[in-house]
């Protein structure tokens, strides 16, 4: 299916069902993600179910925060598949850096939180969750200093994205105000 059929297919749906999508493959990320950490035998397939799974939460995000900015909401998706694409590309040791691909979604959940504080259909305390999160991924752009608040820096990303995951899953977004937001 192509970008475009996806995204005219997408356009029918509502807000609150696109959310908890979203919401179902957040967590689908995170199951796939624990898998690929436990498993040695698994964690080729289960970090590439990770990272197709994050690419469906990052472009149901890219729609879903369109009414709040559509510049910075496609800054958001453009950050994140690049993130998914350089995990995917460190996976196969292909990355042309030692780049880890926390930095990407560290700025990824920065641009989410601002888009999640800046909306009025989905808590504020969410976005400032993701963005606190986001900088615990962003400890990673030094390897040393991320390694030395180990595991400290992880539990925000993990608290912040796991929060919105379950707001998702359980409430998905506040359709009146979405719709208010998009036809602002």
């Amino acid at each position: 299916m192509s970008t475009t059929t996806m995204s005219n297919t997408m356009t029918g749906i509502s807000p609150r069902l696109k959310a908890r999508i979203a919401g179902l493959f957040y967590l689908l990320t995170f199951v796939a993600g624990v898998i690929a950490l436990r498993s040695t035998s698994t964690r080729l397939a289960a970090s590439l179910v990770a990272t197709a799974a994050y690419v469906a939460v990052t472009l149901l995000f890219h729609n879903l925060f369109k009414p709040v900015s559509k510049r910075i909401s496609l800054l958001a998706a453009i950050v994140g598949l690049m993130g998914c694409a350089w995990s995917a590309l460190t996976l196969f040791r292909l990355a042309p850096a030692d780049v880890n691909s926390l930095i990407f979604f560290g700025c990824y959940c920065l641009l989410i939180g601002y888009l999640i504080i800046k909306s009025t259909y989905l808590p504020r305390l969410l976005g400032v969750g993701m963005a606190i999160g986001g900088l615990g991924w962003l400890t990673f752009l030094s390897t040393p200093f991320a390694n030395s608040l180990a595991p400290w820096n992880l539990a925000p990303g993990m608290i912040g994205e796991g929060l919105l995951t379950l707001w998702l899953l359980a409430f998905g977004v506040n359709v009146q105000r979405w719709n208010e937001q998009a036809r602002a």
